[in-house]
């Protein structure tokens, strides 16, 4: 049968479809009630083996008599829209388009189904393989016409935001909907938030919202692999391959080429969780690189559009998530890019850690991570380190004034001063990181500027803070001060020692119960990257524990075991694991609202430096 000089040889005779204006017919028809023709062009679409200038002539015919494709023809709309467009040649593409043009110009209705037909597309197609008898269905990840798919995809998404101006406020939960589960593979998680990111280029209203849905399934991911489990999935494999390496010893020359280095393939997580985060992450952190620089070059506006959108996802999911270890380093990777982001970062911090209108909960995380982050990122200079310690120690004294003012008895309290001891820690563990690069360019100035940080004053206060920061902070902090006599510690600590706190949680109400670990529920959000792949990103960027701060300390003040020769971060085994807590309770919520007020007393010495002073404004 020939029809408009083409032969269908796969059309089925005698009772196929005649086209040349027969499918308005075909509609006339089926209103009157007969069906047969109507149901057998809906059988007909759906022929997996439909050919290319079968389907060019059908869309043809289709869009003559749009307007008459109601909510009626809804079965057949989402036949067409189930047509195996994608990958086709071009000319299938383009007569696709124009219908999806015409389709969603004149039936508006339509308009989230051909939404939810493009997003369909943007993972791998699916396969079905057979294992064990078992058919087990997968993406098809060697798939090589994949970047001409998305493109079309892409194409289709553009065309029908240029005919329905609303089309995003209607994209945006559908690209939510379409998100694959977190168990699927990596490839197939890899594509669709690749695809996700993409949208954001010519829909960039929605950005910040798919930022928002991409790092909601990023923390879920991160908070189910914790660092513990990981790294003992990465030291078993290191064992495995030790072990093939001894029995083969004798079988193949092993000194041969040993410098070579690992396989490319060595470079994937062993753990499955962390394994999709790495991918998920580089994704990620190549869509931050690619947006803030052009030709090579960062873009200043283009950077700090990106970075008002991230921290306000940071806000809304970051810093409310305990425990996660590695999505945080998306805004340390950004921040990397120009001093001006890292400053504007940590007064976003300081703001939320000084200002009492905030969840006392926030308040204490808002400190772990500017102590965090002063103490890891290279690209911090001692300048702003000092500006920071500045502010926090002056708002620590403030503190302390308004406690001595109030002339109540001040008891350790974590409830009520939660924020003042996470500021504490947050100073100290700076200081452990940071006095050295304080002290090496000029020791008589940088000790001066230690004294005039009066932490005697800190460490002696009634809040007794040595009493509640990680014990691994306490000693170290104290081991460093007294080598360089800023400050004497041991007596305190010795005293603490004897003591014993009473740590008293519940909740969710009942009884009280106390338990031994950390009071502060402590959270270094920047410990030492774990993810292969992502890592080589933030590598250069992040200041591991220097072991030669503390190799002319005596053992019993350091709290170290000389045998760690293999452990970045001296917090090693402090720090409480947590698994499993995700997020926060309003409870969490109410029992902290207790915090009293930062304002007090004029500070003990006024700040010698401010953020703002210091390009924190773009």
């Amino acid at each position: 049968m020939e029809v408009h000089g083409r032969d269908f040889r796969n059309t089925p005779p005698p009772k196929s479809v005649r086209f040349g204006g027969r499918v308005a017919e075909t509609f006339d028809k089926h209103r009157q009630g007969d069906s047969s023709d109507y149901e057998l062009l809906r059988h007909q679409l759906a022929d997996p083996d439909i050919k290319d200038a079968q389907i060019i002539n059908w869309l043809q015919e289709f869009r003559t008599c749009v307007t008459q494709l109601t909510k009626d023809h809804e079965q057949l709309i989402y036949t067409i829209l189930r047509l195996p467009w994608v990958g086709r040649s071009q000319a299938v593409v383009d007569e696709y388009l124009a219908f999806l043009g015409n389709l969603v110009s004149a039936q508006t209705v339509y308009l989230c189904a051909c939404l939810k037909m493009a997003v369909s597309h943007f993972t791998p197609k699916r396969v079905t393989i057979c294992e064990g008898g078992v058919d087990i269905s997968d993406s098809d990840d060697e798939d090589e016409n994949l970047p001409r798919s998305f493109d079309q995809c892409h194409e289709a998404l553009q065309l029908i935001g240029r005919y329905v101006p609303s089309t995003s406020r209607f994209l945006l939960p559908i690209l939510q909907e379409k998100f694959p589960f977190v168990q699927k593979s990596s490839r197939t998680l890899e594509c669709y938030v690749h695809n996700l990111l993409r949208v954001t280029v010519y829909i960039p209203s929605i950005r910040r919202d798919v930022l928002e849905v991409i790092i909601g399934k990023l923390l879920k991911l991160d908070v189910s692999a914790s660092r513990t489990d990981i790294e003992e999935a990465e030291e078993k494999e290191v064992q495995n391959q030790r072990a093939e390496e001894q029995t083969e010893e004798g079988l193949f020359d092993m000194d041969e080429d040993m410098s070579a280095g690992p396989a490319p393939g060595m470079t994937l997580m062993v753990h499955p969780v962390a394994e999709r985060l790495d991918t998920l992450l580089v994704v990620l952190m190549s869509y931050i690189r690619d947006v803030c620089h052009v030709n090579g070059s960062l873009h200043v506006e283009r950077t700090k559009e990106l970075f008002r959108d991230l921290l306000s996802v940071f806000d809304k999911l970051i810093l409310p998530t305990h425990a996660s270890a590695h999505v945080q380093f998306i805004l340390f990777y950004l921040c990397s890019f120009r001093l001006a982001l890292a400053e504007a970062f940590l007064d976003h911090l300081w703001k939320i850690l000084q200002s009492p209108s905030q969840p006392a909960v926030l308040r204490q995380t808002a400190a772990g991570y500017l102590g965090s982050f002063l103490a890891r990122a290279k690209f911090i200079p001692v300048l702003t380190v000092r500006a920071c310690l500045d502010l926090v120690l002056s708002w620590i004294h403030r503190y302390i004034d308004s406690q001595d003012i109030s002339g109540r008895q001040v008891c350790c309290d974590i409830s009520l001063h939660g924020p003042f001891y996470a500021a504490c820690q947050a100073a100290f563990y700076t200081l452990i990181f940071r006095h050295r690069a304080m002290l090496e360019a000029n020791m008589k100035t940088g000790l001066e500027y230690l004294q005039s940080l009066n932490l005697e004053r800190v460490v002696m206060c009634q809040l007794n803070p040595l009493k509640v920061c990680l014990p691994s902070v306490t000693n170290m902090f104290a081991a460093i001060t007294r080598k360089y006599q800023v400050v004497f510690c041991y007596t305190i600590i010795e005293k603490n020692n004897r003591q014993v706190l009473p740590v008293v949680r519940s909740s969710a109400g009942g009884d009280s119960v106390t338990t031994n670990t950390n009071p502060l529920d402590s959270f270094f959000p920047f410990d030492p990257y774990l993810l292969n792949r992502s890592g080589q990103l933030i590598e250069p960027l992040y200041q591991v524990w220097d072991e030669a701060a503390v190799t002319d300390l005596p053992p019993n003040q350091t709290g170290q075991q000389s045998s760690r020769e293999d452990e970045d971060d001296f917090l090693c085994g402090e720090t409480p694991q947590t698994e499993g807590m995700v997020g926060m309770t309003p409870s969490s919520y109410d029992s902290n609202l207790r915090s009293p007020s930062s304002v007090g007393s004029p500070p003990h010495r006024p700040p010698q430096a401010l953020l703002a002073s210091h390009g924190v404004r773009f």
